[in-house]
């Protein structure tokens, strides 16, 4: 039953088991050189942004109070939770081998410590993906964002008592339900805080945290170690930042609270130990529960993940449901019109502050175009016949956005964005009849190389396209041969190789992740192992039990449930609850209520059983024949009904067949 929970939480590292294919040039990872072609392609955009101006650099380091002189931390079984040490390695010009817009947003990203925003107000940066702010109210802290795990939010509060006072944390803001924005609550907090705290979120908050990813959890985990490059070497030639910041912390114990108030509605306006905030509910724009608030007496708007000193995604790579470009930029423009004119100052969840009001209006008019013109010039082309294939490679911000730093592909870019208004709007189908029922991959790959006469000749003429920098094609047409011809290992290094040169031309954190860990995991096979969820086990039991059986309901093997038939009673002796589960014409239901008459079986048993049996900690076969739960009926009923549920392949491979 473990299959049935996955949630996007902090990857552990994990080992591979085949050797690097080595290649004339590599590094000791198998990383191959900049070509000539990569080398040129990377000039000519330091060339083009020399020309932006920008004042970036003075604002990340503006009220600087102290950086830690060495920042590794680490949980309480001394596993390496957070490394930023391991980049300091990016200064100086880029080298070839990374993007110069990435290296400069990554150097951006390097600059870490704990600042003073405005008296009052401090931001720790660099902790973790996201940043930890802190307000000072009338008798304690005012906590926003408390980071992803435990050890990274107890390292920053540590800095932050260090370096300014030690009084008590009276109240936590959750911005929105991305768990880089409140899994390290526990670390944020000591005992005698959790008495009186307030705890204020967005409508949907807790729901949204703790069921996101869940259905689909286990496809969006494998594809987040390659959106976040999680088993990559962190060098020139590999990891060197996601562009929204370094890295999601590896690992540590993942919690969240229940709010104690709910920002439900714009206007909506709290005092919270002291300082008056006024409310922005911008739900379903980055996240499906998202607020921002404007502190009147701070002059000081906080845009949470709304806005950010990137283009964000419309679409993210690991997978998650489409946003909506043109609700996501009406909200910017109700912040521009709300606090704009009086803000002097912005803070977010990501990157570094801005001062002064005109510039505070020119970013967030920014961001709002950018998101709108996305939008717009999607549909205009789609309108006019143009498919998700043409608008990507047509889609470019005009220079009046592109030249502001802060509207640039380091996160989302307008490819991919593009594609995801399409989406949105009209689906996966494109239109094209030849597109509606096509063969899957392994069985188009073996007819397209047969149709390009052969691996011999396919090989030939992509190593002529590499040669010639067409990367792109050489990764498409290479792509099918692998696929035709698994083992064929002069395919997979020049694959490989079309990856890195990729990559290395990439702006986008995210896209030079996904290039390189392809290349990773061609020459040394995909991970051994995927991820534990035991440092989640906090933030799974706030999960609502329906949902549980939700999730179990896509783990059931349709064609061997065809003909069975079972009706299961659950009853949770702690809670109280009673789930009636019915399988036939292999899908299963679920309903709260009384138990059913006619049921097979029937166990009773605690949630909290449940949930250790969900996360592994106890083998189902032998609980349910032991005596920590009593059944009903038949224990084979049982047995043949949970043995219809699909075992999980938690690291499926993704560039191999």
């Amino acid at each position: 039953m473990r299959s049935f929970i996955s949630l996007f939480i902090a990857l552990a590292l994990v080992a591979c088991s085949e050797a690097p294919v080595p290649m004339e040039g590599a590094d000791e990872n198998g990383f191959t050189a900049p070509t000539a072609a990569t080398l040129a392609a990377n000039k000519a955009v330091a060339e083009r942004i020399a020309a932006y101006p920008s004042e970036d650099f003075e604002q990340a380091r503006r009220g600087l109070i102290a950086s830690a002189d060495s920042l590794v931390i680490r949980d309480p079984d001394g596993k390496e939770v957070w490394n930023q040490d391991a980049y300091r390695f990016i200064e100086g010009d880029a080298p070839g081998t990374v993007n110069p817009s990435l290296w400069r947003q990554e150097q951006l990203n390097n600059i870490h410590g704990l600042f003073e925003v405005v008296p009052g107000i401090y931001q720790l940066r660099g902790y973790d993906l996201a940043n930890m702010t802190l307000i000072e109210g009338e008798s304690g802290w005012i906590v926003v964002d408390p980071l992803t795990t435990e050890p990274t939010a107890r390292a920053g509060m540590a800095f932050v008592r260090e370096h300014l006072d030690d009084r008590p944390v009276r109240a936590i803001i959750f911005t929105h339900s991305h768990i880089d924005h409140f899994g390290g609550v526990a670390g944020a907090l000591r005992e005698s805080d959790y008495e009186g705290l307030r705890v204020i979120a967005p409508v949907g908050f807790l729901e949204e945290a703790v069921s996101e990813n869940l259905l689909a959890g286990p496809a969006m985990q494998r594809r987040a170690t390659f959106m976040y490059g999680r088993n990559l070497p962190v060098t020139p030639r590999g990891h060197v930042g996601t562009g929204l910041g370094k890295e999601p912390a590896k690992g540590g114990l993942i919690d969240i609270l229940e709010p104690t108030d709910i920002i439900e509605a714009t206007g909506q306006r709290l005092t919270i130990d002291g300082v008056e905030m006024v409310f922005q509910n911008v739900g379903g724009s980055e996240a499906p529960a998202e607020l921002t608030f404007y502190m009147p007496q701070h002059k000081a708007f906080c845009g949470a993940e709304m806005v950010s000193r990137n283009m964000h995604n419309l679409y993210t790579l690991r997978g998650a449901k489409v946003r909506d470009a043109l609700l996501w930029s009406g909200f910017i423009d109700e912040a521009l019109t709300l606090f704009g004119s009086d803000a002097e100052v912005y803070f977010g969840s990501h990157h570094w502050p801005i001062w002064g009001q005109s510039a505070i209006q020119n970013f967030l008019a920014g961001q709002r175009d950018t998101y709108k013109y996305l939008h717009d010039q999607t549909l205009r082309m789609a309108n006019n016949g143009a498919t998700p294939r043409e608008i990507s490679e047509a889609m470019t911000l005009p220079e009046g956005l592109a030249s502001n730093f802060a509207n640039r592909g380091y996160y989302g870019t307008p490819k991919h964005n593009s594609k995801a208004v399409y989406q949105f709007y009209f689906g996966w189908y494109d239109g094209n009849p030849a597109n509606l029922d096509p063969h899957p991959p392994e069985a188009a790959a073996t007819r397209y190389v047969d149709y390009m006469g052969g691996a011999e000749s396919v090989l030939e003429k992509a190593q002529a396209s590499f040669d010639e920098g067409d990367y792109r094609w050489v990764a498409e047409v290479l792509n099918h041969l692998v696929f035709a011809e698994p083992g064929n290992q002069r395919a997979i290094a020049l694959l490989a190789a079309a990856y890195d040169q990729l990559a290395y031309q990439a702006e986008s954190g995210p896209w030079r992740d996904v290039y390189l860990t392809a290349s990773w995991e061609l020459r040394r096979g995909k991970p051994d192992t995927g991820t534990s969820l035991s440092d989640a086990a906090g933030l799974i039991k706030r999960v609502p039990t329906p949902l549980f059986f939700q999730t179990m309901a896509a783990s059931i093997d349709g064609e061997r449930a065809a003909d069975a038939s079972y009706v299961i009673n659950m009853t949770f002796t702690d809670t109280g609850e009673v789930i009636v589960l019915t399988l036939s014409n292999g899908v299963l239901r679920y309903r709260e209520g009384e138990k059913a008459l006619d049921a097979n079986a029937g166990i009773t048993l605690t949630r909290e059983l449940f949930l250790s049996i969900l996360l592994g900690n106890a083998g189902l076969r032998d609980t349910l024949l032991g005596d920590d739960l009593s059944v009903e009926g038949s224990r084979l009923d049982l047995l043949g009904f949970f043995r219809l549920f699909q075992p999980l392949e938690p690291v499926f491979e993704v560039v191999r067949p």
